[in-house]
């Protein structure tokens, strides 16, 4: 079997796993694929990166720790492949093997034609030295080189004109934010990318003001080097254009973003009580980190007013936080 078909099969194999919530046989794969040097050609063709960047946000931190180690392998590949090889030093050091070569001393030759060795002192000669005439080299590693970003023009992608530039304009932008750390065909993006412009101006009737705030909400977003799940979504069509076109800029933050962002909400709720009413001892609940049951507890109102109050938990134990809702 071919490295390609290998890595196809690897990557369907995945996607059963996550569909399943397999978490160790996820990893199990993942690890498997660390075995294969990248290309673009191969990433391009398998479609692999779609499957294993999309695992980059999974719940799990194992599968979420092995796809990120696994895409930042690629990239190093793809750099690697693309760096021009050292020139040689085979020249140099045959340079200076000839100046290291003893150069004979002439004999003196007499009038009757017989060769006499000459008289005069011999200078002793130079012993040549075993150090090698290669130069030495840096081994200080030189930085990666930084990929050139991918454009309509340097993809050579034939545009389809929608006969008003700046319709145009806004499909090259799309196109260069998809393709952002991406190694998906350029003709499929550039058609995603067509698709993004049509929706948006078929929304808004025309080239206005709501138009290019629209895109240009939609333009930054895609090129979030942080939020890489949202552009293969887009690219690959997991995310569909109208869904894509109509999100809230809160929908399409990463899980990463969203989780971190959670948590300084909770924190910020465990602050907010103030100078507010001191906290309780009680044993009616249970810490799920050490199972004990010493805890404080105060409650707040975080919904609206009909609604039970939120009970906020610290195990005194090991300074463990939760929150119970009210029923």
């Amino acid at each position: 079997m071919s490295d390609m078909a290998e890595i196809r099969a690897l990557g369907k194999a995945i996607q059963a796993a996550n569909e399943s919530n397999k978490i160790s046989e996820i990893t199990t794969l993942l690890s498997q694929l660390t075995k294969f040097t990248a290309s673009e050609e191969i990433l391009r063709k398998t479609e692999i990166g779609l499957c294993v960047g999309k695992l980059r946000t999974h719940a799990e931190p194992a599968v979420a720790q092995a796809a990120k180690g696994l895409v930042s392998k690629w990239k190093q590949d793809v750099i690697s492949s693309s760096k021009l090889k050292p020139k040689t030093v085979a020249a140099a050091a045959a340079n200076a093997a000839k100046a290291t070569t003893a150069v004979p001393r002439p004999t003196a030759v007499s009038t009757k034609g017989e060769v006499t060795p000459s008289l005069g002192p011999t200078p002793a000669s130079t012993p040549t030295t075993a150090t090698a005439a290669t130069p030495t080299l840096d081994t200080k590693p030189s930085p990666p080189a930084k990929r050139e970003p991918r454009t309509v023009a340097t993809d050579n992608i034939s545009l389809k004109s929608t006969g008003d530039k700046a319709r145009d304009k806004c499909a090259e932008m799309l196109y260069a934010a998809l393709a952002t750390d991406s190694g998906v065909d350029g003709d499929q993006l550039y058609k995603r990318a067509l698709a993004i412009e049509s929706f948006i101006f078929a929304s808004n009737g025309a080239v206005n003001a709501d138009y290019k705030t629209k895109l240009r909400s939609l333009y930054l977003n895609l090129k979030e080097k942080a939020n890489p799940g949202l552009r293969e979504a887009v690219a690959s069509g997991e995310l569909s254009i109208q869904r894509f076109c109509t999100m809230s800029k809160q929908d399409m933050v990463s899980e990463e973003r969203k989780a971190q962002d959670s948590k300084i909400r909770e924190e910020n709720l465990f602050k907010a009580r103030g100078a507010g009413p001191q906290a309780a001892e009680t044993d009616m609940f249970r810490c799920g980190r050490c199972k004990s049951r010493k805890c404080t507890y105060y409650q707040m109102q975080t919904r609206s007013a009909d609604e039970p109050m939120t009970t906020f938990v610290t195990c005194t134990n090991c300074e463990n936080r939760w929150k119970e809702l009210g029923p």
